[in-house]
């Protein structure tokens, strides 16, 4: 069965398995996993904790890109 969950992501109204990791979301939408800091839930998520994170029905994301300047 393929009941996907609705998360919402910058904004944007997402949808993915349920189950899904953090890190497997990200490369999902494209995301280098270096390069970003995400907001989960009003909360900003440390990288360590990633790989135990998985997003649930309703979750809201911000997922910000680091851009190196000069």
């Amino acid at each position: 069965m393929s009941d996907k969950i609705t998360l919402v992501i910058n904004g944007e109204t997402r949808s993915c398995l349920p189950q899904t990791l953090l890190p497997d979301l990200l490369q999902q939408l494209g995301f280098n996993p270096r390069l970003v800091a995400v907001e989960y839930n009003g909360e900003i998520l440390h990288r360590q904790f990633w790989s135990g994170t998985e997003v649930q029905q309703g979750d809201r994301l911000e997922i910000v890109t680091i851009v190196g300047g000069g």
